[in-house]
């Protein structure tokens, strides 16, 4: 998912936010403010990986939202055929 639709959806994906990075605290997520690079920087900080690090966990993240949405649109499909 991109990341512009990753902040248009941001209310949404809080709960999911928080199950894959359990150290974020609620508090975390909504400073972050749909921002990439603070999600980033507070990976680092939280679980002190590198920055590098930080960012393959949150492209991989996002692509596994892709893969979600993806799933969620082909069950509708096979439930309207």
């Amino acid at each position: 998912m991109n990341w512009t639709a990753i902040e248009t959806q941001w209310t949404h994906l809080k709960s999911d936010l928080k199950a894959h990075w359990s150290k974020l605290t609620d508090e975390d997520i909504e400073r972050l403010g749909a921002k990439r690079d603070k999600l980033v920087t507070k990976l680092v900080e939280r679980y002190g990986m590198l920055k590098e690090e930080a960012e393959h966990q949150v492209d991989e993240w996002s692509h596994k939202l892709d893969a979600v949405k993806a799933e969620a649109k082909a069950r509708i499909h096979r439930a309207q055929h």
